[in-house]
């Protein structure tokens, strides 16, 4: 695959840049000029054609300047507050936001792949940060075949289950299947061999025998009146190709539409006078005509798709469709940005969106009701802001399972999200390898692993800080019958604070003599102050004795510096 990029269109995208847009590539061309990419060719390369398809997606100035700068922050010594200071907070946020999703891997976990989109959404906080993240990838994509192949099947896995499905809810069916494409040799590498060398003769053919129908398919929407603007044919994509053939039992002679006819027209009454012409020339086949005009598809795909019986009884698909909805179809919500030309180049403020009421996607709809009718550019960019998820955090499991969670859900929470006894037993919890109390907030992407204790029980104090009825339930629950379900006449706790050097598997050493003393942990805490590492563990108990015990054990730990009891 040629992976450079087209000089011609490199050359037309910096004659029409704005000033801010020159500069970011100037900024780029220094900040990149050492780096090669694994290809062999220039670092600069990628981002050039990341900034061009951002471009031609018709987004605005900000976001095709931080298309061209989306990689300094990661890859560079460049800081997030050089490139405010530079080119605004805008686009540094812009920035910011790729850079957080470069740093969300797929790690396999099917049933994770929603949450994980969801965390990614969560995480944008602004559609244009995806917008950046897909260009991105559908670059790297081009690039894919010089990385080391454990390497190269994991991005395509991810980019087939995360971002193509993504593309494919804001609309952009187009890149969607392309990325798909991209993918499919590395998902599937000997499918992919068996439809390259089973169907590159049938596709050939197949495109004569529409180039002979042609004629014959432009005379009867001349004589209808239609207004057509293209009739071409659209070549089904491999990875499309596959699934298909997966559910017709790889009989290839049962695809219809190894290759269609696509019918652009000027306007919706011109769909309909198309599909009634092509159903005037040959018989429709029962069941085979799809109105997604009426009735769009969830993602807010419009078109008509029928499939007639044409010469020498062969099957022949067509879709028809306004150039707006090939648009769309193509570009899903950057087709929703439209701009004036103007001498001396595209007027990027100029770009403002055009009604997007029409093409409300459902998926996004359901979580909250934000496409409108714009006429200012500025509400356009507010309704861009992903803030229907902002009620919701992503957190990660140390097995890389993404868990979605509600906005101020503790550890505690989280514990009784993986599982009842995980949750009863929490003693302690690490977000992103450092030990925080049982209240703390979690935020998206946090990293959580929980401490447990066998036998442990719940404390009637946990009601006081958890967010989820899962957590409260289970609590009031195991409580139930207990002298623990009183929150009167509680027991005194002691409070053991240790002096240490940090080790790995100390608080578990810890916390295994404190269990066989028959004494339960309460929480856990850690904290690090010039130097010296403190280890606090609350203990349900006021048996002086049975701490003493506990006490002396504890010393002979090694790494342990020091120990002491209050009683709280």
């Amino acid at each position: 695959m040629d992976t450079s990029v087209d000089q011609k269109k490199v050359r037309k995208f910096l004659d029409e840049a704005t000033p801010l847009i020159k500069k970011a590539y100037s900024f780029a061309k220094r900040a990149h000029a050492d780096q090669k990419r694994k290809s062999g060719e220039p670092y600069l390369n990628h981002v050039l054609a990341t900034a061009i398809t951002l471009d031609e997606w018709g987004l605005d100035e900000p976001t095709v300047a931080s298309g061209l700068l989306h990689d300094v922050v990661e890859d560079t010594p460049v800081t997030s507050k050089e490139l405010a200071d530079e080119f605004g907070e805008d686009v540094a946020f812009l920035v910011d936001g790729v850079t957080k999703i470069g740093n969300v891997k797929y790690r396999g976990h099917e049933k994770q792949v929603e949450n994980l989109r969801k965390m990614i959404l969560a995480m944008a906080e602004d559609l244009r940060v995806i917008l950046i993240k897909l260009a991105d990838r559908r670059h790297n994509m081009k690039t894919l075949e010089f990385l080391p192949s454990n390497k190269r099947k994991r991005i395509a896995i991810e980019t087939a289950e995360v971002y193509a499905p993504l593309a494919y809810r804001l609309g952009m069916q187009g890149l969607s299947g392309e990325l798909e494409d991209l993918a499919f040799p590395h998902t599937h590498p000997s499918e992919y061999r068996w439809l390259i060398s089973n169907l590159e003769a049938r596709y050939g053919e197949r495109e004569k025998y529409l180039e002979k129908i042609k004629p014959e398919v432009e005379k009867a929407l001349k004589e209808a009146l239609v207004g057509v603007i293209s009739v071409d044919f659209r070549a089904k994509r491999y990875s499309s190709l596959y699934k298909k053939l997966l559910r017709y039992e790889m009989d290839i002679e049962r695809i219809h539409d190894l290759v269609a006819f696509r019918i652009i027209v000027k306007s919706v009454a011109d769909c309909y006078a198309a599909l009634g012409a092509i159903h005037n020339l040959w018989p429709p086949m029962p069941g085979r005509i799809k109105d997604y005009i009426a009735m769009p598809k969830p993602n807010g795909y419009r078109s008509l798709h029928t499939t007639v019986i044409s010469l020498e009884n062969r099957m022949v698909e067509f879709q028809i469709r306004t150039e707006e909805m090939h648009k769309e179809a193509e570009n899903g919500i950057a087709a929703h940005w439209a701009y004036e030309e103007a001498k001396g180049g595209k007027k990027y403020a100029q770009r403002k969106a055009i009604s997007a009421g029409h093409t409300e996607i459902a998926w996004v709809e359901q979580l909250r009701s934000w496409q409108q009718d714009f006429t200012d550019p500025k509400e356009f960019l507010d309704s861009l802001k992903i803030d229907f998820l902002k009620d919701r955090i992503f957190v990660i499991t140390p097995r890389g399972d993404v868990l979605d969670l509600p906005h101020g859900a503790t550890p505690v929470d989280f514990a009784y999200h993986v599982h009842s006894e995980i949750g009863n037993s929490c003693v302690g919890a690490k977000v992103n390898g450092e030990m925080v109390p049982l209240d703390h907030s979690l935020r998206s992407s946090d990293v959580v692993e929980i401490i447990t204790q066998k036998g442990k029980k719940p404390s009637p104090d946990w009601l006081d800080f958890v967010v989820t009825s899962t957590a409260r339930a289970q609590i009031r629950n195991t409580l139930k019958g207990t002298s623990h379900s009183l929150k009167v006449d509680k027991p005194k706790k002691i409070e053991l604070k240790i002096k240490t050097t940090e080790r790995v598997g100390l608080i578990r050493d810890i916390s295994d003599i404190i269990s066989r003393s028959h004494v339960s942990i309460q929480q856990v805490n850690s904290e690090s102050r010039g130097g010296v590492h403190t280890l606090r563990f609350l203990c349900n108990t006021e048996d002086k004795k049975k701490i003493s015990k506990i006490i002396l054990k504890i010393k002979n730990i090694k790494d342990v510096k020091g120990i002491d009891y209050r009683f709280v």
